[in-house]
């Protein structure tokens, strides 16, 4: 068996419907998960879902809109899961926001609280409904999308920082509350990657420039180059591994 095999799990990636999200769904489908893909609009995830059930079979994968600002939302997230697949082995908590661009000095307060809100309280809200389960069957993997940002300062998207280095620790303080159970909650860290969500950081090309000059590999990553690590943390591969920050940003240093 693989070390990576996926068979009978299931799988929740929130902000599935594209970009890095949808990648670690193509990859954990691959690798025998059921996946549940999951954003704020139903169409695009019914689109990701059905490519997925025509490729891999019927019950590979089901679509379930929700809006991770709403805890409503994200209960019934979990409840359709259980109803449709019958329980929770994998939680990848992907979506996020980030409303600004610019210095702190200028960001008001609904962006602030929007991004922390957002980016980790959500994190908790939906950890907090799998864990249970996990913890009760021994078995469980949580991944944190965080980011590069978190380990370092900038003077443009401070604040979506600040959320993604409170991901780390979210991760660390978990790690110590779910280990005993041998449940593990861990983190990836990627660089800058081609998505809609980062656009505003790539699409210009003096921009992508500076920001891929000091990267040894000197270019912007894509969405299925971390797929690959959320894949190791939810398996066997990674059955040794919890509180960690996985970074994966083409060699940047820190």
């Amino acid at each position: 068996m693989s070390l990576f095999d996926l068979s009978g799990k299931v799988a929740i990636i929130t902000g599935s419907s594209r970009g890095i999200g949808k990648a670690i769904a193509e990859r954990m489908a691959e690798h025998g998960a059921k996946v549940v893909i999951s954003s704020r609009k139903a169409g695009p995830c019914e689109e990701v879902a059905a490519a997925l059930n025509e490729k891999h079979g019927q019950g590979t994968a089901i679509a379930v809109p929700a809006n991770i600002a709403s805890k409503e939302d994200l209960q019934r997230l979990v409840d359709e899961t259980r109803a449709a697949f019958g329980r929770v082995d994998v939680c990848v908590c992907n979506a996020a926001s980030n409303p600004y661009y610019g210095p702190l000095a200028g960001i008001s307060d609904d962006q602030f609280r929007k991004i922390l809100d957002n980016n980790i309280i959500s994190n908790h809200w939906l950890i907090s409904m799998v864990a249970p389960e996990m913890r009760e069957r021994k078995d469980g993997a949580i991944v944190i999308v965080s980011s590069i940002g978190g380990l370092r300062g900038n003077a443009i998207i401070g604040a979506y920082n600040i959320s993604k280095a409170a991901d780390f620790q979210l991760a660390r303080n978990l790690a110590h509350e779910f280990g005993p159970d041998n449940v593990r909650v861990n983190c990836i860290a990627p660089g800058l990657i081609k998505t809609d969500f980062a656009k505003a950081l790539w699409d210009d090309p003096k921009t992508l420039e500076r920001s891929t000059a000091g990267v040894p590999l000197r270019r912007i990553g894509e969405p299925d180059e971390i797929a690959g690590a959320a894949v190791y943390l939810a398996s066997s591969a990674g059955s040794f591994m919890t509180g960690q920050a996985l970074v994966v940003d083409g060699g940047a240093t820190i």
